[in-house]
């Protein structure tokens, strides 16, 4: 149904874009009342946008750059945010999101996702996949930060369910972003009857983990899962492998923890591997992300785009740290000075 009244809005479209505009106008009106009138809508008001002239368009990416509400507030409080303060910036985006209308909300026919990079697409469509449409939210139009900030300031208040909510929201628009995923797991940590939902969530974010920070994050989450079920040589072995990808004082910490209720255990990373492996614990980052990286590096090496390349490969550097793609680095650097 909605295909076909899509396509013959379409077929009325001619050359002259001031009367299609008066024409598209004219269909907003007549499916206003339809049971996907939402859908019709959005995309009547797509089919305007290519009716507008290059001139108009710029215009209008200057206005809505001038006035930009989420930019605005989200400005407004990194500052606070980034030394410490949480209730004030709490406190505006409390009154912020009190007025906040709706934006890029799935609905009948499409769906709505913001990926940092590439790879983060790669790995929702691998792990995820459309079930609709897929419609990109702009750059300009940080709305998973908005949701990202608001349920880590809800969290850090202790009003778990309401940072649920919002953190919710975030994964919602990036099902694979293992930072959110990774705050979501702290309200499970402490505001749930069992840790089924945290060990689930944690395994998820280490499959989609990129950064060598979120992966040792995941593997102190697990470790903190084992020492809560009195499994300390489980738990050593993942605080311990955590070392590998981040000398946290945190899984120091809690290595000296354990040791000092086991008499002292010793484990070598070969005998963590093992027991991690035992448990089906996700070794490393996933192969299929480091796969993925080497297609990406392929792809923008092939077409010489040297700062997108170089910032793929500084991403495998970080997780394999091989010196041929240290090489690489190099090279690329080399080519950027030229």
């Amino acid at each position: 149904m909605y295909e076909k009244i899509i396509k013959e809005i379409k077929s009325n479209l001619g050359e002259n874009k001031d009367l299609n505009r008066q024409y598209l106008s004219s269909q907003i009106e007549v499916y206003k009342d339809h049971p996907y009138n939402k859908e019709i809508i959005k995309e009547i008001s797509r089919m305007m946008w290519d009716c507008l002239s290059d001139d108009e368009k710029q215009e209008f990416i200057e206005i809505s750059e001038r006035e930009n509400p989420i930019l605005d507030i989200l400005n407004d409080i990194y500052f606070d945010i980034e030394n410490g303060n949480y209730e004030t910036p709490l406190k505006k985006l409390d009154e912020f999101m009190q007025t906040f209308p709706a934006m890029f909300e799935d609905d009948k026919v499409s769906e709505y996702h913001y990926f940092t990079n590439p790879l983060e697409e790669l790995i929702f469509r691998k792990y995820i996949g459309l079930k609709k449409e897929l419609r990109y939210i702009p750059d300009n139009q940080p709305l998973l930060d908005l949701y990202y900030v608001y349920g880590f300031l809800l969290l850090e208040s202790k009003q778990y369910d309401k940072a649920e909510e919002y953190l919710k929201k975030a994964i919602k628009i990036n099902p694979v972003s293992s930072r959110i995923i990774l705050e979501l797991t702290e309200i499970y940590k402490v505001h749930t009857y069992t840790f089924n939902e945290y060990v689930l969530r944690t395994s998820d974010a280490l499959k989609y983990a990129y950064y060598p920070q979120d992966i040792a994050r995941c593997y102190r989450n697990l470790g903190y899962y084992y020492v809560e079920e009195n499994q300390m040589e489980t738990a050593l072995a993942l605080y311990i492998y955590s070392m590998e990808f981040e000398a946290s004082p945190l899984a120091y910490a809690e290595i000296k923890f354990i040791q000092s209720k086991t008499d002292n255990m010793e484990l070598s990373l070969k005998e963590c591997t093992d027991i991690i492996a035992g448990k089906n614990i996700q070794l490393g980052p996933n192969p299929f992300i480091l796969d993925a990286l080497n297609e990406l590096i392929e792809e923008y090496d092939k077409n010489k785009l040297y700062n997108q390349l170089l910032y793929f490969l500084e991403l495998k550097f970080n997780l394999d740290n091989s010196s041929e793609t240290l090489e690489k680095i190099n090279e690329t650097r080399k080519k950027l000075e030229n």
